[in-house]
């Protein structure tokens, strides 16, 4: 089982990206090899936060996609189609607080913090992402989708 991160889904459903290609091509590798690739709810609204957001919106740096509701609902429906949805454990929020206290995360790393809070639930060790750095510290294997 490997985890999706959001940055992947994101590059997928957007062919002017540069790294849709990749994206597309390590997934589609991935499912090849009947390797089970798995989501999880936060992976579903992160994505819609970005997706739906305009570009050139605020916080600074931090574009969206500019999709319409009805456009980001559709690739829901793909990507819960596509890949395994995991729904969130109770023991979730315990195990991201602990996180989140224990390593003293602040800000955005709160959203990656709960990414790994999951694949803990779910006895999760590897997560596929275009951005390692954000994971630095947790205890996953990152695998970056330039080496599969």
């Amino acid at each position: 089982m490997i985890l999706l991160d959001t940055n992947l889904l994101l590059r997928i459903t957007n062919s002017a990206d540069p790294l849709c290609a990749l994206s597309r091509t390590v997934i589609h590798k991935l499912l090849s090899k009947r390797e089970r690739l798995i989501i999880v709810p936060q992976n579903l609204y992160e994505f819609w936060v970005v997706a739906t957001r305009r570009a050139g919106s605020p916080p600074a740096g931090q574009n969206g996609l500019g999709m319409l509701p009805e456009q980001a609902s559709q690739w829901l429906s793909f990507f819960q189609r596509r890949f395994t949805l995991l729904p969130d454990r109770e023991e979730l929020c315990a195990r991201w607080h602990d996180l989140v206290r224990t390593r003293e995360i602040k800000g955005f790393r709160a959203h990656d913090a709960r990414l790994v809070a999951a694949m803990g639930s779910y006895g999760i060790t590897r997560l596929l992402t275009l951005n390692a750095n954000d994971f630095t510290g947790f205890t996953v294997t990152v695998v970056d989708p330039s080496s599969v």
